[in-house]
């Protein structure tokens, strides 16, 4: 029986204006958690090991220096796109929904729905939902740029007041947002 190598996947932890995030590496980035690595080591295993069997985490500031950079760029207002290599783990419809979140220009918002509808998919707004729940790359891959359809601010991992500060920071107007 051939034995599986074990996947080393590096990480750093670095402080943003959202609060600190843990960033992974698996030979691209792979991972975006809110929060610093021990709290969320469980978490971040139990994800690996799902998509990349066996795993083992290590800290490795310099396999994450161009991803902070880029985070730090955007934080401070100077970068709108981002240009990192990502290595997306998800079934393939969370890839295809996270492929077309990325097509959300800056600054600007849509729909669950219509992100539906840009993949072919109309009726499937809840695994939409779903499938922006589970992005293992937020802020880069920008599900804080989806909302409900009637404009309301819905469900994000970090929480709505991330969320919210998130499209703040980008420029876009939240009329009438309760946060």
């Amino acid at each position: 029986m051939k034995q599986r190598m074990m996947t080393t996947i590096g990480y750093e932890e670095i402080e943003s204006p959202i609060g600190r995030l843990t960033l992974g590496w698996s030979g691209a980035l792979c991972q975006i958690e809110f929060g610093a690595f021990e709290p969320n080591r469980s978490k971040l295993e139990a994800w690996s090991s799902r998509w990349f069997g066996k795993t083992r985490w290590e800290r490795n500031p310099s396999l994450l220096k161009e991803a902070a950079a880029q985070l730090d760029a955007y934080f401070s207002g100077k970068l709108q796109r981002f240009t990192i290599p990502l290595d997306l783990r998800g079934t393939p419809f969370q890839r295809q929904v996270w492929q077309a979140l990325q097509s959300i220009p800056y600054a600007q918002v849509c729909a669950y729905k219509d992100i539906a509808e840009r993949i072919g998919a109309p009726k499937a707004v809840r695994a939409v939902g779903g499938a922006n729940n589970r992005n293992p790359v937020p802020i880069i891959v920008p599900c804080h740029r989806v909302i409900g359809a009637s404009g309301s601010m819905v469900g994000y991992g970090g929480g709505l007041d991330i969320k919210t500060y998130l499209l703040r920071h980008e420029g876009y107007r939240l009329e009438g947002a309760a946060l």
